[in-house]
């Protein structure tokens, strides 16, 4: 088929593992929607509500794709959240997570101040203490890679 002008010849983004899609590095919003649009099923419908969740709690939220995760960060404080799809759930990372209240429940040893819950399907999403972690996130410094 041939390309008529104004059409674009570019390429759905790849789902590598579990789903995850592969998405360039880039700064902004729109890798970040790209991301989001590429996710599969009821997990891009979960992100675009994380999405607007972080956007409505943090005014001038920085967006970033980086290792094809979305990263949500304040100027000049670092990253304080990001998620990425695995096959059977949405991990929601929090940098500097054993600083929230109430802790994020995942986390081992070698995650130091890092946590994070996972959310499956089925679960209850819990928005307000989503919300609650979010505004806290953001308030603390931030990861600088």
């Amino acid at each position: 088929m041939a390309k008529t002008q104004g059409q674009s010849t570019k390429a759905a983004p790849v789902l590598l593992s579990g789903g995850n899609p592969q998405i360039a590095k880039g700064d902004g919003d729109a890798p970040v929607q790209a991301y989001m649009a590429a996710m599969p099923g009821w997990k891009r419908g979960l992100s675009e509500r994380l999405d607007a969740l972080i956007e409505h709690n943090v005014p001038d939220v920085r967006k970033a794709v980086r290792w094809n995760s979305p990263f949500y960060g304040v100027e000049g404080q670092g990253w304080f959240v990001s998620f990425h799809v695995f096959t059977h759930y949405l991990k929601v990372t929090f940098f500097s997570g054993t600083s929230l209240r109430p802790i994020p429940p995942g986390g081992t040893a070698k995650s130091k101040d890092v946590r994070w819950i996972d959310i499956r399907e089925d679960d209850q999403f819990d928005e307000a203490r989503m919300v609650e972690w979010i505004k806290q996130a953001a308030a603390l410094p931030g990861w600088i890679p």
